[in-house]
């Protein structure tokens, strides 16, 4: 018997729908359920064939819980490994690497010492730091955020140096990012599902939570900008290995912007997403994940990172300049 699990916390919609509907196809010998977990040992016995994960990024136990798995055979969509590793800065690194278009973007250090730290452990940081280089690199208006999260939580919209420093100087020890604000008239959330499915939803930013999915989804305005959504959003899932996304899109002028696509546990409600594309994401995960749980495959084939990093069809730009990185 095959058994795939689902591994959440206070949703209440999307979980339970995904067991259903994986129970209702009738798959020979393939079962789902929630996960039941307790204290692990390190030789923890393999019990799911696939665990679909919902929460490991809140919880530490659960994400330790989750790679001990895979150790055992266990596939864990998405992968805990390069999960626990990534951050939306690298991010948006690989996609310049590999051609998509990312508004310049800069790292910037701690406004505060983090916790444990003095000025003695920061004293390869340049002081006073490049301010007028950094601000003519990105531009105004732009968006200071952290360089790994999301819910939009920490994140400021500033137009001029002032207001950056006023926000900047509320951030204490987080590590923020600075990103040239995209004046898109389009924008577009996707699911990514399996690196080869892509769900395009009209999503409008601005507006209150339980509205921004926009109603009737109207498709991207031209052929060649869907299919430059959908091309962009593969390449960039394919080439960071996760199985279950959601990348968004502000297009400006024509050009879709990856703005944010470090979303391995995304919005799945169905009082926000709406019940259409409740419906597609429910049964593209559930089929996902019998798929694999039929299929088997090793999660621990081949575990360098270069191989997390360059999906089949999303190749950098520069690989031949590209640094191998393996564990």
């Amino acid at each position: 018997m095959k058994k795939i699990g689902i591994l959440f916390g206070m949703e209440n919609t999307f979980p339970p729908a995904v067991v259903d509907k994986i129970n209702s196809m009738g798959v020979h010998e393939v079962t789902a359920e929630f996960v039941k977990i307790g204290g692990i040992r390190m030789d923890e016995p393999k019990q799911y064939d696939v665990i679909i994960d919902r929460i490991s990024q809140d919880i530490q136990f659960y994400r330790a819980c989750l790679k001990n798995a895979a150790l055992h055979g266990t596939i864990v969509v998405n992968n805990p490994f390069w999960w626990t590793a990534d951050d939306k800065f690298f991010n948006y690194s690989l996609a310049h690497e590999l051609g998509v278009a990312i508004p310049p973007t800069v790292i910037l250090p701690h406004n505060k010492h983090p916790e444990g730290t003095t000025d003695q452990s920061m004293r390869n940081l340049i002081y006073p730091l490049n301010w007028r280089e950094l601000f003519d690199y990105v531009g105004f208006p732009s968006f200071l955020k952290p360089y790994s999260g999301g819910g939009w939580k920490h994140v400021y919209k500033v137009h001029s140096p002032e207001e950056f420093f006023h926000h900047y100087n509320q951030t204490g020890d987080l590590c923020m990012t600075l990103q040239r604000g995209v004046e898109f008239d389009e924008y577009y959330r996707c699911y990514v599902v399996g690196q080869e499915q892509v769900h395009i939803m009209k999503y409008d930013p601005k507006a209150p939570h339980h509205e921004r999915y926009v109603k009737g989804n109207p498709p991207p305005s031209s052929p060649e900008l869907r299919d430059r959504i959908e091309k962009d959003a593969l390449t960039l899932c394919r080439s960071l290995g996760y199985d279950l996304n959601t990348v968004e899109f502000a297009v400006e002028k024509g050009v879709p912007y990856a703005i944010d696509f470090l979303n391995p546990a995304p919005d799945a409600d169905v009082n926000s997403v709406g019940k259409e594309n409740f419906a597609w994401i429910v049964k593209a995960v559930a089929e996902m994940a019998v798929k694999k749980a039929v299929s088997g495959e090793n999660p621990l084939k081949d575990l360098h990172w270069a191989s997390l990093l360059a999906g089949d069809g999303a190749r950098p730009r520069k690989s031949s300049t590209r640094k191998k990185l393996t564990v």
